[in-house]
């Protein structure tokens, strides 16, 4: 299923040009899109994979692979690809299903960030000012709104800071209908900087096409990782079924952070208005009271619909607004999520 039509589109004053372009942010600017106070909730929580992760150096998260320890841990069902020499064939007698063991270690956790830029990310009803917490009114591109691509970033770089703290490894991925930049992952000093530099500088004035972003990004991965996506998903069902399914077999683990405007959230609009898609789908004039009722029923339909998905793959999915701050928001989420892994390590 499509998402509504209506969602990818902004209206009246607060809709963004067609084709506008980032500014490019100076390199002490990071504040701009994320709060210093956002940073110190954020730095006393640890991001861990759900899944369990293969790292190269010593850490503080568990590898699953025979060889790097004895300690027996656990088992999980069988994954096409997966090595058959941990294949335990007494579970398999028992049950007739295919299980592998599991073994402990500590390794470090690699993290991958993927950065919707797409058109629909250039929308925003919030003020700048309000939003970004220091004072500016304008972006440096000279807007006045705070779009869900500057949410966005502000997510990327709370994440990124986050793994960066625990001496984790980071990479950043920037696409719309390919990708638009790409920096390695890496821990070393300085790399959140480059982060925050490469996702300053994008456009986001083309379509969407996560599963090509999502492979491209996986043809580069060695070992396995957390993917953390971060876009509006605005994108069809079926295609991100295949693209979750695609993540699931190459044994990687994925967040999904859904970034919303609350106008897009509450479509809570009075005045009839043009509104502007904004990757080239034209302009409608369109009365927003007329069909509210059947524009949140098609979003809770789009959004339950992601999160059924999501849930059926074992990844997670997070509904962010713009209008939102995001240390609570993330902090609740991170905290959430570390206690999901604990209990499934003593299930």
């Amino acid at each position: 299923m499509s998402p509504p039509e209506s969602t990818e589109a902004g209206s009246g004053a607060n809709a963004p040009a067609l084709g506008a372009r980032r500014g490019v942010l100076p390199e002490g600017d990071a504040s701009l899109y994320l709060h210093p106070q956002t940073l110190a909730r954020l730095g006393t929580f640890e991001l861990r994979a759900k899944m369990i992760v293969e790292g190269v150096m010593s850490g503080t998260h568990r590898s699953p692979y025979h060889g790097f320890s004895v300690e027996f841990a656990q088992h999980r069902p069988y994954v096409a690809g997966d090595d058959i020499r941990h294949l335990d064939w007494k579970v398999y007698g028992r049950t007739d299903k295919l299980h592998l063991k599991q073994y402990q270690q500590e390794t470090n956790l690699d993290l991958m960030v993927l950065v919707d830029s797409s058109g629909s990310m250039d929308f925003g009803s919030r003020s700048f000012e309000e939003a970004s917490g220091v004072g500016r009114k304008t972006s440096p591109d000279g807007r006045t709104y705070w779009s869900k691509f500057d949410h966005a970033t502000a997510i990327a770089a709370a994440i990124a800071y986050i793994t960066l703290q625990q001496g984790d490894r980071v990479g950043l991925l920037v696409y719309a209908d390919e990708v638009r930049a790409q920096l390695k992952r890496s821990s070393a000093q300085g790399v959140w900087r480059q982060i925050v530099g490469a996702l300053s500088m994008h456009p986001v004035d083309r379509p969407t096409n996560l599963l090509r972003a999502v492979e491209q990004a996986m043809s580069k991965l060695t070992n396995r990782c957390l993917l953390a996506i971060v876009s509006d998903l605005f994108v069809d069902l079926e295609q991100l079924k295949t693209t979750l399914a695609r993540v699931r077999h190459r044994g990687h683990d994925a967040i999904l952070f859904q970034v919303l405007d609350r106008a897009e959230l509450l479509f809570d609009l009075k005045d009839e208005a043009p509104f502007i898609g904004l990757e080239g789908e034209g302009q409608v004039r369109v009365d927003p009271r007329a069909i509210r009722e059947a524009y949140l029923e098609e979003l809770r339909k789009h959004l339950d619909g992601i999160e059924r998905l999501t849930r059926g793959f074992g990844f997670d999915h997070q509904v962010v607004s713009t209008h939102e701050w995001l240390g609570p928001t993330l902090a609740s989420f991170v905290a959430r999520r570390n206690a999901q892994i604990k209990r499934s390590k003593h299930a």
